[in-house]
């Protein structure tokens, strides 16, 4: 049973920067991909980034492109997700997931294929 635990959440003002980490444990081998997806209250769970672990392909939301980079430290078994230039829309609990088999690369946007999820870390945006 992978666990994920996500850590680095907190309150920042627009324009600033935070950076989250997901440590997984349990784990046998490397996942095929790994991902952050945000939820805002009253939302519905939204696809943010995600990274295939072997080769490190990523893939972002049109909405954070450009400001957010997800990287993975294989040794340390960590993704992280460094937010730039934070807007007050950003605003959201933020949760790492876990694809374990390989998928295409395109079902990687959606929830529905990962197969573990963190509890997810608060990041609020002031402006």
């Amino acid at each position: 049973q992978v666990q994920l635990v996500e850590s680095g959440g907190g309150l920042v003002q627009a324009g600033g920067s935070l950076r989250l980490s997901c440590a997984a444990s349990g784990r046998t081998f490397s996942p095929f991909a790994m991902g952050w997806f945000r939820q805002a209250p009253g939302k519905e769970r939204q696809f943010v980034a995600a990274i295939v672990w072997s080769g490190g392909s990523t893939y972002y939301a049109d909405s954070v492109k450009g400001r957010f980079t997800i990287s993975r430290d294989n040794a340390k078994n960590t993704v992280y997700l460094q937010m730039n230039s934070l807007k007050p829309e950003d605003t959201a609990v933020y949760y790492c997931a876990d694809r374990e088999q390989r998928a295409l690369s395109g079902t990687l946007y959606y929830a529905r294929p990962y197969d573990y999820w963190g509890q997810g870390t608060q990041v609020t945006v002031s402006s």
